[in-house]
């Protein structure tokens, strides 16, 4: 499932979709795939159970060799929609003697990762078609 993630960061880092979605790397700003920061986040749940924000903003840079950074600007807003929208639950922890938030998929977020990442998969497969087809074998 890591290879997973990883796909959907490259793929988000060779469509040049940092800025707009919060993120940020060496290239220019496009806005190819603006719902992706909410799917790389749900897929991160669903392979971690449950993560705190900056925990995801570091995963994130790990699995892209830094080449994508999630800022807090872009972050915070999209877990607090998605808990609004019953994707997501919370959970306090003490850690250090102060609170920390956790977020893990709801039931329903559950299923909506597994539609999230279907639809993402047949989007791919189209662009490598359109970006590099197949020779035509008919005559």
């Amino acid at each position: 499932m890591k290879l997973c993630i990883r796909i959907l960061c490259i793929f988000v880092y060779q469509y040049e979709l940092a800025s707009c979605l919060g993120m940020t790397k060496k290239m220019k700003n496009s806005q190819l795939y603006k719902g992706s920061l909410n799917t790389i986040i749900m897929k991160l749940l669903e392979e971690n159970g449950k993560m705190y924000g900056y925990e995801i903003t570091q995963k994130v840079k790990a699995i892209t060799q830094g080449e994508l950074n999630i800022t807090e600007g872009a972050l915070y807003p999209a877990l607090h929609k998605m808990e609004a929208e019953g994707i997501l639950d919370v959970e306090m922890e003490k850690v250090d003697n102060r609170m920390r938030k956790y977020y893990k998929l709801t039931e329903a977020g559950t299923k909506e990762t597994v539609n999230r990442l279907s639809e993402l998969e047949d989007f791919i497969r189209n662009m490598q078609s359109l970006v590099s087809p197949k020779p035509n074998l008919e005559f």
